[in-house]
């Protein structure tokens, strides 16, 4: 995971993501201690991490990185959706606010060697102008608002850091949509729903990432310490029929606002990243992070998403399913009547 010595700082630790990550990096020999960060203590279990009830928003976040010698930090808690009781403004505030901060202090440390932040392949957008695969160097999107918007601005604090601070190795992970089967995110609850609806007259191609995929590059970018910004994802796209199918689930062609309804309605939080990601699809190119950062995934988008739906309760797909158990049996059927023929003849 990383060098001798090594005290790790991770954020976002009270959700699952963050928590998993950090148990795992805590556990690792060559890691001394990792401390997790957030502003409410996770649940389950945190094996050896040791928690630290603190605001990135506020200035203490400089005092504890001093306190602890932390020597690497991996920003985690960048949120894609508001809080419940929070809304719109509370969203920003902890995004953009909270990196500031966090940065900051970074700049400030002494010990400080590297930082690892968890981006979102959401900052590159999603519209029918796009490219067939978006790299690296690709142009960014900053209008609108929401979560796009934060991420775009995080980046451009992360950069100006690493302009500042070169001595630090500054690692930027463009993740796609994390899935696994005990991943809670917005795309996950679309896809557990027992009736998927599909704008009308479009089939989006998505490509997904499972959550082992980004513990091992997380490590990976610990152990290389290859700074740059690189697209995280496995390999292949497939598009939103197909997801659909290999769920075993039905979907609904719905218009234009069909997608907004199922926030409204409190049935998923499809945010408008998310509901343009369902229209027009995207792809992201993954060639850097295999030949620059030297990681690749395990899991192919498809393997991603068959570890994700093993423990999902098909609800749909009959006819596939009789028509794939009656294609099981054709072997053996054929077998007894080729015995049968040999027996006659």
């Amino acid at each position: 995971m990383a060098s001798a010595g090594r005290v790790v700082l991770v954020t976002g630790v009270s959700r699952d993501l963050g928590r998993r990550f950090a148990r795992a990096a805590a556990a690792h020999p060559n890691v001394d201690r990792v401390i997790g960060v957030d502003v409410v203590p996770p649940g389950g279990d945190i094996g050896g991490m040791s928690f630290v009830r603190a605001d990135i928003r506020n200035p203490v976040i400089a005092k504890v990185i001093a306190k602890e010698d932390v020597d690497t930090v991996v920003h985690l808690s960048i949120i894609s959706t508001p809080l419940v009781g929070g809304g719109r403004s509370m969203m920003k505030e902890l995004n953009v606010i909270g990196t500031m901060q966090l940065l900051a202090a970074c700049q400030k440390s002494a010990t400080v060697k590297s930082l690892v932040v968890k981006s979102t392949a959401h900052v590159y957008g999603a519209s029918s102008r796009d490219p067939a695969m978006f790299t690296e160097t690709s142009e960014t999107r900053r209008a609108g608002g929401g979560y796009a918007k934060d991420v775009a601005e995080i980046e451009g604090y992360v950069r100006g850091f690493a302009r500042r601070r070169p001595d630090v190795c500054v690692t930027t992970l463009r993740c796609a949509n994390v899935i696994g089967p005990k991943v809670t995110s917005p795309m996950t609850s679309y896809l557990r729903l027992p009736l998927i609806p599909r704008r009308l007259g479009y089939d989006p191609r998505l490509q997904f990432l499972h959550e082992h995929d980004l513990y091992g590059a997380l490590g990976h970018v610990l152990r290389s310490e290859v700074a740059g910004t690189f697209n995280l994802a496995g390999d292949g796209v497939m598009p939103l029929s197909q997801v659909v199918r290999r769920l075993q689930r039905p979907m609904l062609p719905v218009p234009s606002f069909g997608l907004g309804l199922l926030k409204s309605a409190h049935v998923a939080q499809v945010s408008p990243e998310l509901r343009a990601l369902l229209t027009f699809g995207r792809g992201i190119d993954t060639t850097r992070t295999r030949e620059v950062l030297g990681f690749e995934p395990t899991y192919s988008t498809a393997a991603a998403l068959d570890d994700f739906a093993q423990d999902l309760v098909p609800t749909g797909g009959r006819v596939d399913r009789a028509l794939a158990t009656l294609e099981a049996q054709l072997p053996s059927v054929r077998a007894q009547h080729a015995l049968q023929e040999s027996l006659d003849g």
